[in-house]
């Protein structure tokens, strides 16, 4: 054959090849007809195999069909470093460096929905640079007491917030080709006990604080997976429960993405099976157990499930759901050929990452304007605490990270201020010196030889001798702190820092109190220090972001996420003795921890303003360098039907000197209800950028839907007819005005 009837062949079979090309490789075809394609020609093994894991991190996809791996990898906030296949070890990677992005209770704290786009685009990038399909977070679990170890990786106290900050970090994250994979669905608000705990809630509390979040997820933001928790809900495991995964998320809200479980949280085939999950990974099975290389197939969805369906036990039907959310997952993310590369470290990640910070730093209190630092008048700078000097990226459970670079507190503060003022550190105190987690090291060594009182007298001498005293203190990741798998011991601040703070306020009442933290701390020493500032974890631009705010470079415009309460009997879950559990079975006869939500909806600031409390500081608080005033809100009618929405309007200034951003936050108090309801709940926010004297007019839209309760018994959500006022605050205490108006 000569070289051009081997050409016309070619061309001539060119249609006939491409009429055999699988539909499921087209992408010009619709997702649900390239699903059913490859489902088609997958065997029984192919698809028991796909819907579990190969790897620590991975599933296998299907090699026969050109579908690839698909690989996980914790988050929420940056791309965790790799591990051997088999084992938690590192894999000892040079290249697996991420930027640290700040805690999300930090995000959350900016009550800016475009910061939360803009951390979404950023850490879904890194994640796509690594080529992973699936983001591990982020977390919305709601902060029901302030010990939880893992407040930190959520987003605060209250649905409304949590939910109008998800989603926007969902679609940055997914525009990248990466799904989230929103945890912990759901219940997961304490770590004490989590493999065991049993929280008993009733219908109303469910869905009216701990589901909102996580439906504005599946419905807004189309996450396309979900992780269930280690904890159990009515006595069945959650990350295959069927009333949470196929009642709720699979049914009531259509959802079509997968479940796949938390790591070692699935206990038995039957109930994995029937109780939607999809994806199971993790797992401590018969022959995994010390850590036994190729013990994959042993998983309960694996052999146990294969077996179960070739002798009848389980419908090939149920498998196939399974397996066509996975095969949906694949498509979205490894499969799709047009999503971008994404990056790692870039300039424009250490720019968000500082940007969100100094965003999310919330100013608590600033008597006699202490804060900024202003250097004509200032020129020593007495910098104490250990968390001046110590990173930390490393630490906190499966949120550890191994940053490229981490800038210290001090460090930035040299950087910014040193030049014009003389920065002098002591120690204070030592609470935990190692900077190594899970094989990720820092390289600090933090040991310091000397007595606490050594520690604490150089501290008050440095202090005597400054302008200005900067103490950086608050928790840390180490276990019963920050950090996953414990819950804290206490709400007041560990190694010693109450009794320090005191000394070193007696020496220098120009002091600062700088809370590196995710949760709040008691401080009972509040009223006798003049400035508090909430720091956050904030990633690798720590030390700048701090240094921004401290300096004035940026004028802080955070706001609580959370209630800082004064003492744990302000929090219903310790008030009403609901915390940490008593003894209990689940629906197969094995011993749990029973943890009735006796609060109900009553959580945070709910239970603040029922009972009349005064915390330390009230959800939603938060401080500027500059003043705002507030003007009458009026709304744009009296009388709305269901079917309609009512405008209310604000006029916002700023009266003082600097440009700055404020918070406005809009609060819907029912005045007559056939059902107990809170005094009031948060509605609406929105966050206004205003230069010296300028004024602008905030509106918020409200339906129905923000008059609502969920009627348990009617298993809906209820607009009763009736009054009802629009009650706008800087703050949940901070009430500025309010206009009433009436449903029809």
């Amino acid at each position: 054959m000569t070289l051009r009837n081997l050409i016309i062949g070619m061309m001539m079979a060119a249609p006939a090849l491409q009429a055999a090309t699988p539909v499921y490789l087209d992408e010009s075809k619709p997702l649900e007809d390239r699903v059913e394609d490859a489902l088609s020609r997958m065997t029984l093994e192919e698809k028991v195999a796909i819907i579990h894991a190969q790897s620590k991190f991975s599933a296998p996809g299907v090699p026969r069909l050109g579908i690839p791996e698909l690989w996980t990898t914790d988050g929420p906030m940056g791309v965790r470093p790799e591990v051997l296949w088999d084992e938690w070890e590192q894999a000892e990677w040079t290249n697996d460096s991420c930027t640290a992005f700040p805690s999300l209770t930090c995000l959350a704290a900016t009550w800016n929905p475009e910061m939360a786009k803009l951390y979404g685009k950023s850490i879904g990038e890194e994640a796509r640079f690594r080529n992973k399909s699936v983001l591990l977070g982020p977390g919305v679990n709601i902060y029901r007491t302030p010990l939880c170890g893992r407040n930190f990786e959520y987003m605060g106290e209250d649905p409304y917030l949590a939910s109008r900050m998800v989603v926007p970090y969902v679609n940055g994250v997914q525009d990248n080709g990466v799904s989230v994979c929103v945890k912990h669905f759901a219940l997961n608000n304490n770590e004490i006990n989590r493999h065991t705990s049993n929280p008993i809630v009733d219908d109303r509390t469910l869905y009216e604080i701990y589901l909102p979040a996580f439906k504005a997820a599946a419905t807004e933001g189309n996450a396309w997976s979900f992780m269930g928790g280690y904890n159990l809900f009515r006595g069945q495991h959650a990350s295959y429960n069927p009333i949470l995964m196929n009642d709720i998320l699979k049914g009531e809200w259509g959802w079509d993405g997968a479940v796949i479980s938390d790591w070692g949280a699935v206990h038995d085939t039957k109930s994995a099976v029937e109780g939607g999950l999809d994806m199971e990974f993790g797992s401590w099975t018969d022959g995994l157990a010390g850590g036994a290389s190729n013990a994959y197939d042993n998983y309960w969805l694996a052999k146990p499930y294969l077996k179960g369906i070739q002798d009848g036990t389980y419908s090939e039907e149920q498998l196939n759901d399974k397996v066509r959310r996975v095969l949906r997952l694949t498509m979205r993310t490894a499969m799709d050929r047009n999503r971008p590369w994404g990056s790692m470290v870039s300039d424009e990640h250490k720019a968000a990452c500082r940007q969100i910070g100094g965003e999310g730093i919330v100013l608590l209190q600033n008597k006699n304007n202490l804060l900024p630092v202003n250097t004509d008048k200032v020129k020593k700078i007495a910098v104490i605490g250990e968390n001046a000097i110590k990173m930390m990226t490393v630490g906190g459970g499966s949120s550890s990270l191994k940053a490229k670079y981490e800038i210290t507190p001090l460090d930035g503060l040299k950087a910014r201020l040193g030049d014009k003022a003389e920065i002098v550190y002591a120690r204070g105190y030592v609470g935990d010196p190692t900077g190594e987690y899970n094989g990720v090291v820092t390289g600090q060594n933090l040991e310091d030889p000397r007595s606490p009182e050594e520690l604490a007298a150089e501290a008050e001498k440095v202090a005597r001798e400054a302008d200005i005293v900067l103490f950086f203190g608050g928790l840390n990741k180490s276990g019963h702190q920050d950090c996953e798998d414990t819950d804290r011991l206490g709400l007041e601040l560990p190694y010693g820092q109450d009794a320090l703070i005191e000394r070193i306020v007696a020496a220098n009442p120009n002091t600062a109190f700088i809370n590196i933290s995710g949760t709040g701390v008691a401080m009972p020493w509040a009223s006798k220090v003049p400035a508090i500032m909430q720091a956050w974890y904030l990633g690798n631009e720590t030390g700048n972001a701090i240094a921004d705010v401290i300096s004035g470079d940026v004028n802080p415009s955070g706001k609580l996420p959370y209630t800082y309460y004064a003492t744990l009997d302000q929090c219903g879950a310790h008030k009403l003795g609901a915390y940490p559990g008593t003894p209990g079975v689940d629906v197969l006869g094995n011993e749990v921890m029973d943890m009735p939500y006796n609060e109900g909806i009553y959580v945070g600031y709910r239970f603040i303003d029922k009972n009349k409390l005064k915390p330390t500081f009230p959800f939603g608080h938060g401080l500027s360098y500059t003043t705002f005033e507030y003007g009458k809100p009026t709304v744009s009618k009296s009388v709305m039907t269901p079917d309609e929405t009512v405008t209310v309007s604000v006029p916002v200034t700023n009266t003082g000197s600097r440009s700055g951003q404020e918070v406005v936050q809009l609060y819907i108090r029912d005045l007559k209800s056939s059902v107990d309801r809170p005094v009031k709940e948060l509605k609406g926010f929105e966050k206004v950028d205003l230069a010296p004297g300028q004024t602008k007019v905030v509106h918020f839209e409200i339906g129905k839907d923000a008059l609502s309760f969920f009627d348990a018994d009617r298993h809906e959500w209820v607009a009763e007819p009736g009054k009802f006022e629009a009650v706008i605050g800087a703050s949940s205490a901070d009430v500025r005005g309010s206009v009433p108006f009436t449903l029809k």
